[in-house]
This record gives structure tokens, sequence and C-alpha cells, in this order.
């Protein structure tokens, strides 16, 4: 368990470096020498490998776009990404271990039968469609940021998932329909298809909706840097 917290640890300081505009030097080199094995042994359960991930990858999307000045469309897939002496993406954190290696295109019905051995041994063993509500890219609609720790993860996850459905979404009960982001429509294969949208939706909004026409807003992809949630206590949810 020490060893756990030792790199959940580490991924929450290296993300409140960035909130704070310190520097971040120590922990990437931290994380550049821990071993592959170390990696693979510690982050075991689903619970630490969401955790320690989503901290990384909305630590790094900060830490690059300010590094490398690349357009957004590239930043995703270059490997500048250093941990356990390997190199990472964006995309591979996501794409393959946060969403158990999916093809980035297939809206989440598709496994990518080029991703590596390395990335389906570090997957997650379960999608679970709320880290959608917790990665940050940069885009003004995307999900604030926040620190995650192992020990409320499960709530924080909820808590992002409710935040983001019931700001990003509006019903009509006269026309009978329901707008929200795009980002659903995006990895629907991930929420169990057009079914368990609607599902998560009249869950999250407490409401009915089998007789509403869904719809998809716009994504506003105006760039929306910082983006940090104002959390109290926020140090203490690093687990430094």
């Amino acid at each position: 368990m020490e060893k756990i917290n030792s790199l959940l640890s580490l991924s929450g300081k290296l993300l409140l470096n960035v909130k704070l505009n310190e520097g971040t030097a120590t922990e990437e080199q931290k994380l550049k020498i821990v071993s592959l094995t170390d990696l693979q042994n510690e982050l075991i359960s689903d619970d630490a490998k969401k955790t320690f991930w989503i901290n990384i990858y909305n630590a790094y999307f900060q830490i690059l776009s300010k590094r490398l000045k690349v357009q957004r469309k590239i930043i995703f897939n270059k490997k500048e990404i250093i941990i356990a002496q390997t190199r990472f993406s964006l995309d591979d954190i996501e794409h393959g271990i946060l969403r158990k290696y999916r093809c980035k295109w297939s809206f989440g019905y598709l496994p990518n039968p080029l991703s590596s051995k390395l990335i389906r041994h570090l997957a997650v063993k379960k999608i679970d469609y709320r880290i959608h509500f917790a990665l940050n890219c940069g885009a003004k609609s995307c999900p604030p940021i926040a620190f995650y720790s192992i020990e409320n993860s499960n709530k924080q996850l909820n808590d992002a998932m409710h935040s983001f459905i019931t700001s990003e979404t509006k019903v009509d009960n006269k026309s009978k329909t329901i707008a929200t982001s795009k980002l659903l429509h995006w990895y629907r294969g991930d929420f169990g298809g057009i079914k368990g949208i609607r599902k998560v939706l009249e869950q999250v909004l407490e409401l009915q909706l089998e007789t509403y026409t869904l719809t998809f807003n716009d994504y506003n992809w105006e760039t929306h840097i910082e983006n940090f949630i104002e959390e109290k206590n926020s140090i203490e949810h690093t687990n430094i």
C-alpha cells in the first residue's frame, strides 16, 4: 500500500504543481526512473489506475501545451510523457489505458488491434464511462480539472459526471427534446450505446426520458487552459 500511495501521491503532486505554476522537473524525473515492474505492480486495481492516469493526463496536457507549442490535434499523439522509462502519448493514456485500448475513432465500439502488449497490461479491466467527465483537453467544452485520490475516486467521478451533465444538458418538456454534450455521442460505445446514454441521463437528471428526442450540442473547441475546479483542501485530495 505504501508503494501504491507513493505513485498516486506523485501524480497528484505533479498536477498540484501545474496548478500552482511551480516547477515539475522533480516529479517528472521521479516518474521517469520508476521501474516498469513497480508501475505494473503498484497500479493493480482499476481505482488505482484511474486515479493515477487521470492525474497524469490532466497534468501533462497542461505541461505539453506550454512546452511543445503545437496545434491541438498534434499534441495528443506526441510520445513526450516518460513514465517508467517508457514514452507515452496522451492518446495512449486516454484510449489505450483508461478506455481499455479502444480505437480512437470507433465511437467506443472497437478495440485497437495495434495496441502494444504493454498498453494492454496497463489498461483498466473495465471501461468506466465516467472518465470522460474527468479528462481535460484544454477546450472550453471540456470538463474542469480536479485532483483524484484513490480513497475518493468513485465519489469524485460521480460528482464530475453529475456536474458536467447537469451543466451541459437542457431538457425541453414542451418539445420533448433533450440536448447534451457531444462528448457522450463521440464515445457512445463506452456508455452502452444510445440506450446507455439515456439511462445515464435519466439517472443524473432524475427524469423519465423514453419519449424524448435526444440531440447533441456542438462542442466548443475554444482554448481554455488551466480550468481547475476550486476545491477546498485540494492538497489533501492529492494524498501528499
